[in-house]
């Protein structure tokens, strides 16, 4: 179990970027790059439950929302996974993630925002998942934060 970085500089105002984001609509289509069809329930106020579903909402992660300072900084701390619709905190996969952070960071100069994304030690057996497809959810937030500026 390692932590993990991934960053991207993105050619628009980090109030658009936090929004294309964290809005549903577009919340979809940058994460499709974990799976098709991935979607969450919830708010992302802090303190918050939010639930991050697969399709059919059947399987994922079930968390809440650690930290929220709009526009340059949210924490989600995953408590669990989600099996066949139900939040699971007990079993050992599930304990396993109860202690990640993925934190989310905005830093905006010159036009420019980077995006900075932490996630503290995961189960080693996700680490080659993540590493290849961060940077390609990146990518895909990339384009459309810079579609239409």
């Amino acid at each position: 179990m390692k932590p993990m970085h991934f960053s991207i500089a993105i050619a628009a105002p980090k109030e658009k970027v936090w929004n294309t984001m964290l809005q549903q609509e577009t919340y979809r289509i940058w994460t499709a790059e974990f799976g098709e069809g991935g979607y969450y329930e919830g708010s992302w106020e802090q303190g918050e439950k939010i639930r991050f579903l697969g399709p059919g909402g059947t399987g994922g992660m079930t968390s809440v929302i650690a930290e929220n300072k709009p526009w340059r900084f949210i924490s989600i701390k995953h408590l669990g996974i989600i099996k066949n619709g139900i939040d699971d905190t007990e079993s050992e996969e599930a304990k396993a993630w109860s202690h990640v952070y993925e934190n989310y960071t905005f830093e905006e100069k010159d036009g420019i925002t980077e995006v900075q994304v932490d996630m503290s030690a995961i189960p080693q057996e996700f680490d080659d998942y993540m590493t290849n497809t961060w940077p390609k959810a990146l990518a895909k937030l990339k384009a459309l934060c810079e579609q239409h500026i």
